[in-house]
């Protein structure tokens, strides 16, 4: 039962384009469907986003955030060109169309391009990309290649310069990735992800040079253990250098975005030695979001540091099978593309990282709505008490903004927010916040509901700390089917929820009491 009304069969009824369907006052479950692009949490109106490469534009004033163009069938060679999006403040974006294409032919090293990098060069006025020349009939699978370009439109690639792995005793087969930066000096770095020829376990490469066009091998360093690394970022941030990468091992547990940090560069590469022993202080093993969360790069402007990632789509047993919100991620291996998801980085006094809203994204969704208590259970003047107590709020929209704040009455009170629920729905989608410790929590992603599963394997968020006043200040954004929810600067948690828009949603309770206030719902 659900607030005395009986859990039948979903109505999915159609309140779009009727205006005699009562929107306000109906809690029934709507089979809604996403925009055809996404103008937050990007997504072109054809295909998706691949492996984000944020750059800031110095001549421009904006950020530019190249990406891996994904189409549901690419060519089968060619494949993955460099598209991109500009930026001034990580929520509003405009479609700069493709910016670097494939190779022509399938016998080119560049037939396929793979992630790579953007850099701007005072001395020479020029921008340049870095990027992966991938060639599945080629000698070399992946290579190292560049382009350059006076105006950020019109690109050159430079294709009497290839960077080849095994003319330096690394693999043919994975030698990409390439990420610049400048140290302290002057000195340009470049990292790549790689493996020895000789195989054994993958190991960054590093290149150095002082005019970014002749670069000197400058030896390489541990990835951690076995494990794959991809996209490598490094960046200084006040007094400590960091690594940002992802990890590709295929479990549930481990696909996350994560960062290394030390004091100088060359701590950060030792560090790798060890990396059991040199995980950062910060309780969660340096993981930055939930496994719906990948390939993050990062980007400054002088002031802030954002991080963008992609949030994959999912499906069921078949690609086409839209609308499932427990296939990839349940345990599988999440579908490869997505839609571009922008973090602010937040340092903290003692260096550790964590991820926080973008500040435009509260300006983006200023309009403010009225909320709606539409049933509840055990809800008496905004406290929760008792096992299954909820209170369902009225229907969002296709771009939301949800803020409110829960307090617990001890250290041990669980509680969730739940979507896609509607009066007759027999599942429905919630994020927990679970205690796993008296002093540690955790977000897991929970099918509930009549015909629910109940825990949904590998899409769970990273340990974060209980707040010392057990309040929780909670933000949620939302755009279609992509959200994000940001808990007290401490915890970061990206999930692919599809029917979230035009449907009710729910703060639950499990067991003890939780009082909710502030209930606020912006969109635009």
């Amino acid at each position: 039962m659900l607030g005395g009304v009986l859990l039948a069969g979903c109505a999915k009824e159609d309140f779009g384009p009727d205006p005699q369907k009562d929107w306000a006052g109906t809690t029934y479950f709507f089979e809604s469907a996403d925009e055809a692009g996404f103008q937050t949490y990007y997504n072109p109106a054809v295909g998706r986003c691949g492996d984000p490469m944020p750059f800031y534009d110095q001549k421009a004033g904006e950020f530019k955030v190249l990406y891996l163009q994904e189409y549901v069938k690419n060519s089968a060679y060619n494949y993955h060109p460099y598209w991109g999006v500009s930026t001034k403040d990580g929520a509003n974006y405009l479609s700069l169309g493709e910016v670097l294409p494939t190779g022509s032919s399938s016998l080119e090293q560049d037939a396929a391009l793979g992630t790579g990098c953007c850099v701007y060069d005072e001395a020479s006025g020029l921008y340049h990309i870095y990027y992966t020349g991938r060639s599945d009939k080629g000698a070399n699978t992946e290579a190292v290649m560049r382009a350059t370009s006076s105006d950020f439109q019109n690109w050159t690639k430079d294709l009497t310069w290839v960077l080849k792995g095994d003319d330096y005793g690394y693999s043919k087969v994975d030698f990409r990735d390439p990420q610049l930066f400048k140290d302290d000096a002057g000195l340009w770095h470049m990292v790549i992800s790689t493996k020895p020829s000789w195989g054994g376990d993958p190991r960054f490469a590093e290149f150095t040079s002082s005019d970014l066009k002749t670069w000197a091998d400058a030896g390489s360093f541990n990835m951690i253990w076995d494990r794959m690394l991809e996209c490598p970022d490094v960046f200084k941030m006040g007094d400590w250098w960091y690594l940002v990468y992802s990890e590709s091992l295929k479990t549930s547990w481990s696909r996350k975005v994560k960062y290394m940090m030390a004091g100088s560069w060359d701590e950060l590469k030792a560090c790798f030695n060890d990396p059991g022993a040199n995980w950062p202080k910060d309780g969660h093993e340096g993981i930055l979001d939930s496994r719906g969360f990948y390939a993050g790069k990062t980007a400054s402007n002088g002031t802030d540091r954002y991080i963008w990632g992609w949030c994959p789509y999912r499906t069921g047993s078949s690609l086409h099978e839209k609308n499932v919100n427990v296939g990839a991620g349940d345990g599988n291996e999440p579908n490869w593309s997505g839609s571009l998801v922008c973090h602010k980085i937040i340092q903290h006094a003692d260096g550790t990282l964590t991820l926080g809203e973008v500040p435009a994204m509260a300006a983006k969704y200023a309009s403010e709505q009225t909320v709606s208590v539409m049933a509840s259970n055990g809800y008496n003047g905004g406290t929760l008490s008792g096992n299954d107590a909820y209170v369902l709020y009225n229907r969002l929209g296709n771009h939301n903004h949800i803020s409110l704040t829960v307090t617990t009455s001890n250290n041990w009170d669980r509680f969730g927010i739940s979507l896609v629920r509607g009066s007759d729905s027999k599942k429905y989608y919630t994020m927990v916040v679970n205690p796993e410790w008296e002093d540690g929590r955790k977000v897991n992603f929970e099918q509930e509901g009549e015909e629910g599963k109940g825990f949904i394997e590998a899409i769970d968020g990273y340990n974060f700390a209980r707040p010392a006043d057990n309040v929780y200040h909670i933000d949620i954004y939302t755009d279609n089917s992509v959200a994000v929810m940001y808990i007290n600067d401490v915890c970061a948690y990206t999930n692919r929820i599809y029917g979230i828009q035009k449907n009710c949603w729910s703060v639950n309770n499990y067991g003890g009491s939780v009082t909710v206030s502030d209930v606020k719902v912006y969109q635009y």
